[in-house]
């Protein structure tokens, strides 16, 4: 009896001793399982339809189509603007752009008060690092000072001059000078192309800090303009733009008076050239990622911040088409903010297409429900997480209503209009309110939004006009003024402006 009293005594010691040894007070064990790390990957201007996996004619990307069939692809991926400055602010944020009046007065104005989606990634001991685009800056708002522990290339320039190092001197086309600061990469000799360099930051990066969870916020400058590509790239291009059209008598452009001039077909080979040195970046970095041997514990995220450059009130040169989805850059329609997305993470999600609603204001809150970090709604105002969507292939937002907002227009430029538009479910209006004009289309029957229901669904029509004058009262959204174009207009019948 006295020997199994002894043995209890010893196995009730080693259960109290051990745990304490071996985990730190039994709270925090030697192995914890390491946070997953993130790479949000982001393109400049690339239209749903530039990806091959979207089904691009043109355009050859090998390495985002091979990610993004081991991720969750999303069919109804948006930008919250579409244009550059705004929906960069939305994707950083967790907000509207709307809500500090951007487009417009505070267009660019990021406050260093203002959370962005790297700070409490970095309070949570990841180390952070930006590189590319950041087109955000105020005074003294950087990626620096917003959270980023590096920054290479971010400033307050939207695009280079040129994408052949000097990145600030233009080498082709009209014009002259030298762009806004692109900081911190001028360690190379002239010629570096400016997606490679950013690819190699970003390279030497995760080989320095492999062993700790890292925040990856790789911006391109491409695929904006100009149009510039490696010369073998476009060679390559213009063989097999001749090959996919031949003496084919396809025009251009189509002209159309209310959107512009829309382009018809996928056949700029600079441009495409640009794209497969974007999908050359991608495959570099998911490659660097495999070696170090933590691919399998590092969530992708890829998208571009709005629809490709596809219209045009101007004789600019375009670069892409967007079709079927009506019109592009700069424009409220489909092919203006639906943006081609995935999101890839081997340790945490299982491969397969997504119907959810997602907008510019979720990847804030998203990322944070990925890595188990806690949400700051007082942040990310506007953003909802899909979280469930890629953990449990859950379908979100069918009944949450997503609005887009565009009150300074470039109807010289891009050849779009003052317009507040929402999605709710399937449907989708935009008030052209300088005109009185109203175009409601369901988008399920119609995703190229040529049938307008407004005379034919009033109750709808109506419905959605309040849930917009209702939010834009909400977030005291900047109303623009009527610039030179649209005071011309304002006079003109309806069927003038179709």
């Amino acid at each position: 009896m006295k020997t199994y009293r002894t043995i209890f005594i010893a196995l009730l010691i080693l259960g109290i001793i051990l745990p304490t040894t071996l985990f730190g007070n039994g709270s925090n064990p030697i192995k914890k399982k390491k946070q997953p790390n993130v790479v949000f990957f982001l393109v400049d201007d690339l239209g749903w339809k530039d990806v091959s996996y979207a089904g691009s004619p043109l355009y050859e990307t090998p390495n985002i189509d091979a990610a993004a069939k081991r991720g969750v692809i999303f069919t109804q991926a948006y930008a919250a603007h579409p244009r550059c400055v705004p929906s960069r602010y939305a994707m950083i944020t967790g907000k509207y752009p709307a809500r500090i009046q951007c487009p417009g007065p505070g267009e660019g104005a990021l406050k260093d008060e203002e959370r962005t989606m790297a700070e409490p990634f970095k309070e949570a001991g990841y180390t952070t690092f930006f590189a590319g685009k950041w087109h955000l800056s105020s005074a003294e708002s950087y990626p620096d000072t917003q959270g980023f522990d590096y920054n290479y290339g971010g400033g307050h320039a939207g695009a280079p001059k040129s994408y052949f190092y000097p990145y600030n001197t233009q080498t082709s086309g009209k014009g002259n000078g030298h762009e806004k600061d692109i900081l911190n990469l001028d360690d190379v000799e002239a010629g570096k192309y400016l997606s490679d360099h950013l690819t190699d930051k970003t390279v030497s990066f995760i080989q320095n800090h492999k062993d700790t969870p890292f925040f990856i916020y790789l911006a391109h400058y491409g695929v904006h303009t100009p149009f510039e590509a490696k010369e073998e790239k476009v060679k390559a291009y213009q063989k097999k733009v001749k090959d996919l059209y031949g003496d084919e008598e396809v025009p251009e452009v189509s002209h159309e008076n209310w959107t512009g001039d829309t382009k018809l077909r996928q056949d700029n080979p600079v441009y495409a050239g640009m794209i497969e040195s974007i999908d050359e970046s991608f495959g570099r970095v998911m490659a660097e990622l495999e070696a170090q041997g933590i691919a399998d514990n590092t969530i992708i995220v890829f998208t571009s911040d709005h629809g490709g450059l596809s219209n045009r009130g101007n004789g600019r040169r375009l670069a892409t088409s967007n079709l079927p989805l009506r019109a592009g850059k700069g424009h409220n329609y489909e092919g203006g903010i639906k943006v081609p997305m995935f999101v890839t993470w081997a340790n945490g999600i299982k491969p397969g297409n997504s119907n959810t609603l997602v907008t510019g204001t979720d990847y804030f809150p998203t990322l944070l429900d990925l890595c188990g970090l806690p949400p700051e709604e007082s942040a990310h105002l506007d953003g909802v997480s899909f979280a469930p969507s890629l953990l449990k292939g859950k379908t979100q937002n069918t009944d949450r209503p997503v609005f887009w907002h565009s009150p300074v227009p470039r109807p010289t430029s891009t050849g779009d209009q003052s317009n507040t538009s929402v999605r709710l479910g399937d449907f989708k209006l935009l008030d052209f309110y300088e005109f009185n004009k109203v175009e409601l289309y369901n988008l399920a029957d119609d995703p190229e939004e040529q049938n307008n229901l407004s005379d034919s669904m009033p109750e709808k029509r109506d419905e959605l006009i309040t849930i917009i004058n209702n939010w834009r009262t909400e977030v005291v959204a900047y109303m623009g003024k009527p610039n030179k174009v649209d005071k011309k207009k304002k006079g003109k019948k309806k069927k003038d402006i179709q």
